[in-house]
């Protein structure tokens, strides 16, 4: 009988580690590549890497089940990514998927017996403290990068002694050791020369500073000191955060040293250790004394082996997909229209298109009762305090953003009253974001971090009404006590998904003439759909007289050119009156408007 070997990859920004081991732990292969954060790499490259590793295993063996840490794998549909890639390399082979925090933690010293949590306090270019408890649950403080974070790590002790030494400086013209070893390290003249330099200096060559910080508080250096006092006193309080997350303040936990700062410098972890016990005197203290790859090697064994593997990631529990024997969404079908499209002149085409583009305002009125229910409830929202907000993935994405953008300009409402969602943020609005609709629980994170509320309503767009984060985020938003919408064409999901939102709006529009491609016949229709709410729930709440957008904030010359018309259809103004009112009153029509009835 063949012994099994185990799998580990451990994927990093700056180059992946593989490692082959039999059951034994005995390694077979070791090996680098490339970089694997998985946040820089698309799908075709993903792969290349796991290529890269098959090819250089030894012949004719294949792992009996493979785990991967990858740097940047936060969320389901990053996972999905990584297990996807590794499948087309590895067929049948069993796979899990994490993140390089967990493969580290699991490299980790055996915990001694009564930790009840384990806690990660990574410190090298970057920082981040990251812990589990046997019973799976987790949590994370740090790990934000360099510009939002990375507390206690060397980038921020490199950086706190730049911006300490230019400040010493200027306050009492003091250029201590620390100072001068900063010059010499980077073959600098004088202060002014340190501008240039940190202003194209990368992450790696800043952290690299936190070097010549040590060797200088070595030397007795009193900024130096202070600096990494400074920095052990936050990681050592993000540790402790990390902890308190996980267990009771009287509870042992086990604290497992990580990373080039903290296993290269052993005074500093030593000050960090004291600060943890400070506060924790059961603290239990170790370093990760082998390279998280093992790690990932010991997840694909308790793989293999049928072992609790607790759930990694997030707590939310997206609810089950729809079902798969549903049929197949109108929009997916091929329209028998069309079927000539590519055959067809331009002005038959054109004929064409616009014969179907005809055909959609009668499948939207078909909807009018639920779209009129919808409408009542935005205007409550806005009467109450609440907001509107439109979620969505691609196409339908945008054109809630498209939606939600016009309502300051045109009713001068705050930014926050219409607020649109896409999947994959702010890239997602001008190129696609892979498998970013694909996971619901960025929807529901969306709407947690929005705190969405009972006053607010919600309406998730989706062509074929299947999208999982559209629908993560209706089910969060509906456990919040909020309206929740779903606009869609695909009329199946209607009594598939009943219950799930508050109301399902799903136009009959048909078949796309260009098959799938939601951006026409569905894009037009849920335009039309987003025009209704907004401009008539305005209407409702005063922002709008006669049929006069007199909440318009003139902005720019053709607007405020609008806006004395507008004032002028209102009052009979003369066109130098009305211009005058509206100056005086800063291009304000209702008060313009205002001040004009008052003074007939």
């Amino acid at each position: 009988m063949i012994e099994p070997c185990f799998l580990g990859i451990e994927g990093g920004g700056t180059h992946t580690t593989a490692l082959l081991a039999d059951a034994s732990g005995r390694a077979l292969f070791q090996g680098a590549f490339g970089p694997g954060n998985i946040r820089l790499l698309k799908d075709d490259g993903l792969r290349s890497l796991f290529r890269a590793i098959a090819r250089k295993l030894p012949a004719k063996v294949v792992p009996a089940s493979i785990a991967l840490g990858m740097a940047g794998a936060r969320t389901p549909a990053d996972r999905k990514r990584i297990i996807s890639a590794a499948a087309a390399v590895w067929k049948d082979v069993p796979c899990l998927a994490t993140n390089d925090l967990e493969t580290a933690l699991m490299a980790a010293p055996e915990t001694k017996r009564g930790a009840a949590a384990r806690v990660l306090v990574l410190s090298g270019t970057g920082s981040c403290c990251f812990g589990r408890t046997a019973a799976g649950n987790t949590a994370k403080v740090g790990g934000w990068g360099h510009l939002l974070g990375d507390q206690g790590s060397g980038h921020d002790i490199g950086m706190l002694a730049l911006q300490q030494v230019v400040y010493e400086w200027d306050r009492a013209q003091l250029w201590d050791v620390l100072g001068r070893n900063l010059l010499a390290a980077q073959q600098l003249n004088e202060p002014n020369d340190l501008i240039a330099w940190v202003q194209s200096a990368d992450k790696a060559s800043v952290a690299a500073l936190a070097e010549v910080v040590f060797r200088s508080a070595a030397s007795g250096d009193a900024l130096a000191k202070g600096i990494l006092a400074h920095a052990a006193q936050s990681l050592a309080a993000d540790a402790l955060l990390c902890a308190d997350r996980l267990a009771g303040k009287k509870e042992a936990v086990q604290f497992v040293f990580s990373g080039s700062v903290l296993l290269k410098q052993p005074a500093f972890a030593k000050q960090i250790a004291k600060l943890i016990r400070k506060t924790r005197p059961k603290a239990q203290i170790a370093s990760l004394e082998r390279s998280g790859v093992w790690g990932a090697v010991a997840l694909a064994k308790e793989q293999f082996q049928g072992g609790q593997i607790a759930k990694r990631g997030t707590a939310y529990n997206p609810q089950p997909a729809i079902n798969p024997k549903l049929p197949l969404s109108p929009t997916e079908l091929r329209n028998p229209l069309s079927l000539r499209l590519d055959k067809l002149s331009i002005e038959k085409s054109i004929d064409l298109f616009l014969a179907e583009d005809a055909k959609l305002p009668m499948a939207v009125l078909a909807e009018k009762a639920k779209i009129a229910k919808v409408i009542g409830w935005i205007v409550k929202s806005f009467q109450t305090g609440g907001r509107l907000f439109y979620l969505g993935a691609g196409t339908s994405g945008r054109l809630g953003i498209l939606d939600a953008s016009e309502c300051p300009p045109t009713f001068r409402t705050p930014p926050e009253l219409v607020q649109g969602i896409i999947a994959g943020g702010q890239q997602a609005i001008w190129r696609a974001i892979e498998g970013a609709e694909d996971d619901p629980v960025q929807g529901a994170d969306a709407v947690a971090f929005r705190e969405v509320g009972p006053k607010d309503v919600v309406v998730g767009i989706a062509a074929s009404g299947r999208t999982p984060f559209v629908w993560g985020a209706l089910d969060a938003a509906k456990r919040r006590g909020a309206k929740t919408v779903l606009v869609c064409f695909n009329p199946h999901v209607v009594s598939e998904r009943k219950g799930r939102a508050d109301v399902i709006i799903a136009p009959a529009t048909g078949p796309e003439l260009l098959t799938g491609s939601t951006r026409l016949k569905s894009g037009t229709a849920t335009k039309l759909i987003l025009n209704l709410f907004t401009t008539l729930s305005m209407v409702r709440i005063g922002k709008v007289i006669s049929n006069l957008m007199v909440d318009v904030n003139p902005s720019n010359i053709k607007l405020r050119d609008r806006a004395v018309r507008i004032l002028r259809d209102l009052t009979g103004a003369e066109y130098n009156t009305a211009k005058a009112a509206l100056e005086k009153s800063g291009w304000v029509v209702k008060d313009a408007w205002t001040s004009l009835r008052n003074h007939t």
